[in-house]
């Protein structure tokens, strides 16, 4: 099965979430089938086949996820990171302040879904392939 760091050494190839299809691809290929990324401090679970499963350390200082979800704003600050104008500690602190808790993304199905504090779906968006 895959590790956190091959995991993390995929991530941190990428600079820009215009380069995001790239990661993906590299770590569906190492087994990954689906990834849950806490905002607060982008720990993530991982998940592979035959409900295997792993835990990255928190990435940065806990942010503060808004009480109040701002869903058009943060469509424009996800299209943006996406066009690759901010980096992903910048999206991170954009997604607190509008209040994303979470995302999760499923690699066989290719989404990828924002998620606010009381679990309501904000976004849902497919990820593109390389």
């Amino acid at each position: 099965m895959f590790t956190v760091e091959q995991i993390e050494l995929a991530h941190s190839k990428i600079k820009s979430g215009a380069e995001f299809p790239k990661y993906i691809e590299e770590i569906k290929q190492i087994g990954v089938t689906a990834f849950e990324t806490w905002v607060s401090d982008s720990h993530t679970e991982y998940f592979g086949k035959n409900n295997f499963r792993t835990k990255s350390k928190p990435k940065y200082e806990e942010l503060d996820i808004a009480d109040y979800t701002d869903k058009q704003k943060f469509e424009e600050y996800l299209k943006i990171h996406q066009k690759g104008e901010t980096d992903y500690f910048t999206f991170c602190k954009h997604s607190a302040e509008t209040g994303i808790e979470k995302w999760i993304v499923n690699l066989e199905k290719m989404t990828c879904v924002y998620f606010d504090k009381v679990e309501n779906e904000v976004t849902i968006e497919h990820v593109p392939t390389v």
